[in-house]
């Protein structure tokens, strides 16, 4: 598995040779993922902000969306991953939105999703792209740190692009 600070590194590098910044809304990966960016020095110069959205309360607290924007769709979701990065992103003003949300385990979800199931989305001003990972195991520590590395790798490489 890639080195998670590595990742973080890469990311940053590119997000402050380009001027942008990005939001965060995580779920399975409990902060993870704000972790590992807040660790790169300079941090500053490209994180806006992030939420753990683990709860439908976090995700109305915390990103204001309300139960109606649920309509037709459901947590650990390509679909639900976009609306979080979208909003994370609008809420903070920031270049790109990074969402993730999945099943850590030891069990799966109650909509049927097995350990280690995980969506991702990465939106920006013209770009939405979203990807789903499966583990294939319930360990919830190594899930959350996939879960985090595969959630940065979807960024560094959408700012590659």
């Amino acid at each position: 598995m890639p080195d998670l600070a590595a990742l973080a590194e890469r990311v940053a590098e590119r997000l402050i040779a380009r001027g942008e910044t990005v939001a965060v809304a995580e779920s399975s990966a409990g902060g993870l993922i704000s972790a590992a960016l807040l660790a790169v020095p300079g941090a500053s110069k490209f994180y806006v902000g992030g939420a753990v959205v683990y709860t439908a309360r976090a995700r109305l607290t915390l990103m204001d969306i309300p139960q109606k924007a649920m309509d037709g769709l459901r947590s650990a979701s390509e679909p639900y991953a976009e609306l979080l990065a979208r909003v994370a992103r609008k809420n903070l003003k920031a270049t790109w939105g990074l969402s993730e949300t999945g099943a850590a385990g030891p069990d799966g979800n109650r909509y049927g999703d097995a350990p280690g199931h995980c969506c991702f989305a990465v939106v920006g001003e013209e770009t939405s792209v979203s990807t789903t990972i499966e583990t294939g195991h319930g360990d919830r520590g190594r899930n959350m740190q996939a879960f985090a590395v595969a959630a940065l790798e979807l960024l560094a490489r959408t700012l590659e692009a």
